[in-house]
């Protein structure tokens, strides 16, 4: 596949995607809305100028526009980044401002913009939810099986047949749940809580930190701790406990989001592991070779991501105004417009800003600034 075939494949894939995605989250707001009564009067997905669009019987205009990064449903009466009431509401007669955004109490607004992340959330959930109901669920018992001479867990002292209770005071369920855990935590010290011989015993081990290769040539710095399990199987999940298992791989994923961003602050992982809609594209790209069982679960973990994102409390995100909101009802007043209108400024200019950095690393990752470095050179 030639560079240009390989970029319109990606993003075909890209839009593939976070086309639907972008689409559940913002009807996730628009039908809370028209459950409280609030009238839409745009549906977008995507930014800028219009390419499509038709207007409903409720005069609400749905529309795609050029720029696909995103989506938003503007509500009657919210015409503004911090939802300022305009003159022209003001104007409004009784009977239409009560189907406007601004006439709502501030518990229902509240729930109209949570409701867009919440169903983000709730569409991973239903993924691996049919995905653990129709499969089973891979499970390998966490036992070991076989040390790696000249490993952190060598070092530690564990040994074939140590059943692996706890890694740093996280329950084991599964042997997958100890690699997943260690990816995360590279050249870090670890307590694990094992059972060896029937009588409790706790080591302290440290991980060695590696760079792994994907079958795409993607790099990631990950932790190993130098033990193999024995062979797992596939199992089926009994129906009552689908939901506290797909819950539970929601929640893992989340915390695996956090725990990657502090590490990211901290210093202890590079920033240039961050990706934009260049990584999503690219990944979107290679996880469609691998057939449509890949794309779905790539959509799953997105979705989260895209649910987390949203509840962040930065001005023009989700998280911002919802941000507001619990101020606002603490308050018993609105925040004034003057510190909204700043505060959203402010957040604009931190989200482009992340947005050319991640964009930066993405391009990076693709190889676009060693190509220039070497006809430079």
């Amino acid at each position: 596949m030639t560079q240009i075939g390989g970029f319109v494949w990606a993003a075909a894939c890209f839009l593939l995607v976070i086309g639907p995605l972008i689409f559940i989250h913002e009807l996730g707001h628009y039908f809370v809305g028209r459950w409280f009564g609030v009238k839409a009067d745009a549906f977008s997905i995507g930014f800028g100028k219009e390419i499509a669009g038709w207007t409903d019987k409720r005069g609400t205009r749905w529309k795609v526009a050029w720029l696909p990064l995103g989506g938003y449903v503007r509500f009657a009466g919210d015409m503004n980044p911090a939802s300022k009431p305009s003159p022209e509401w003001l104007a409004l007669p009784p009977s239409e401002r009560a189907k406007t955004f601004q006439s709502k109490p501030v518990w229902q607004r509240f729930l109209i913009v949570l409701a867009g992340p919440a169903v983000n959330f709730l569409f991973a959930f239903l993924v691996i939810a049919a995905i653990l109901m129709s499969y089973g669920e891979p499970v390998t018992q966490p036992v070991v099986a076989f040390v790696q001479p000249g490993s952190g867990a060598a070092a530690a002292g564990l040994v074939a047949g140590d059943r692996i209770e706890r890694v740093d005071g996280q329950h084991i369920r599964r042997f997958e749940d100890i690699a997943s855990y260690t990816f995360l935590h590279p050249d870090a010290e670890l307590r694990i809580d094992l059972v060896r011989a029937g009588k409790p015993l706790t080591l302290r081990a440290r991980t060695h930190a590696t760079i792994e290769v994907d079958r795409f040539g993607n790099r990631a710095r990950k932790g190993i701790l130098g033990i193999a399990p024995h062979a797992g199987t596939i199992q089926p999940v009994p129906l009552r406990d689908v939901p506290q298992r797909a819950g539970g791989y929601v929640v893992g994923a989340v915390d695996t989001t956090v725990t990657a961003i502090k590490q990211i602050i901290l210093g202890t992982r590079p920033a240039s592991e961050l990706s934009g809609p260049v990584g999503v594209a690219r990944a979107a790209g290679e996880q469609a070779t691998l057939g449509w069982f890949a794309i779905v679960l790539l959509m799953a973990g997105i979705s989260i991501n895209l649910g987390f994102i949203n509840l962040l409390p930065i001005p023009m995100l989700d998280g911002g105004h919802l941000l507001f909101y619990v101020v606002e009802a603490v308050r018993r007043r609105p925040v004034a417009p003057e510190v909204q209108e700043w505060a959203f400024r402010s957040g604009l200019a931190l989200l482009l800003g992340l947005m050319l950095f991640v964009t930066f690393n993405d391009l990076g990752t693709a190889g676009l600034w060693h190509r220039l470095a070497s006809l430079i050179g």
